[in-house]
């Protein structure tokens, strides 16, 4: 049975209010790109400097790491500034889902695009923390990974397996992953776990993620769900 679950962040456990969307938006057309809203979306969930540098030059820009560099330091401030204004919350009945899964024996883990600096600053502000569950009501998780901290973002696997290593997991039938765009499901698949989730609580619908090949129904390993609320119904989850 299922050992760990690896969740996404910002859509999926996080209520951002849209933040990321509008930051890497404005971030890339003050390069003088343009910004396609599918294009946007496609790169939704991936490490933030190769987002930045593929929608610039889906946009018409022009392409240099200084730019990219610059293009980054914007987004960093915009999505600070967003945040101020409007703080990332937990989504709805996460903070219990997570308690239920640990109270199980899973393991929690945290995945994101963000660098370390951003993520743990999210963490902070809504007063989660990594570490074992204490006595009080604070929400806590095994890890966190984040994509400054692997060699290429999703979809590659290498979130989710940097996620096993920091847990003790090393058996990838018992994971399960969870997120809100297309390239986090593909990253659960490049992964090989046993059972990846698509969620409806960030910008995707279910046709979205059918028109990608990921309709409900279709695999065993894949679901589509309303919620990461929703896991543990999939199934009797216990810990091995």
């Amino acid at each position: 049975m299922i050992q760990l679950a690896v969740f996404d962040m910002a859509g999926t456990t996080i209520d951002d209010g849209g933040a990321v969307y509008r930051a890497l938006a404005e971030a890339v057309t003050e390069t003088g790109a343009t910004v396609d809203p599918g294009d946007l979306q496609t790169w939704m969930g991936t490490e933030k400097h190769a987002a930045l540098e593929a929608l610039i030059t889906l946009g018409g820009g022009t392409v240099t790491p200084e730019v990219v560099d610059t293009a980054y330091a914007r987004f960093a401030d915009i999505l600070a500034d967003n945040y101020a204004a409007r703080p990332p919350r937990p989504l709805l009945g996460i903070p219990e889902t997570l308690a239920a899964l640990r109270a199980a024996g899973i393991r929690i883990a945290l995945t994101t695009g963000f660098t370390r600096a951003v993520a743990t600053g999210i963490l902070e502000e809504m007063g989660w923390r990594i570490g074992s569950p204490g006595e009080d009501d604070v929400v806590t998780i095994d890890a966190l990974v984040c994509g400054d901290e692997v060699a290429q973002g999703r979809p590659a696997p290498y979130l989710i397996h940097r996620a096993m290593e920091r847990t003790g997991v090393v058996d990838v039938a018992r994971v399960l992953t969870a997120g809100d765009t297309v390239v986090d499901v593909r990253a659960g698949i490049n992964a090989g776990v046993a059972h990846t989730v698509g969620v409806l609580t960030g910008e995707l619908t279910v046709d979205d993620f059918a028109a990608a090949g990921f309709a409900p129904g279709e695999s065993e390993r894949v679901h589509i769900l309303a919620s990461v609320t929703e896991v543990p119904a999939l199934w009797e989850i216990a810990a091995v």
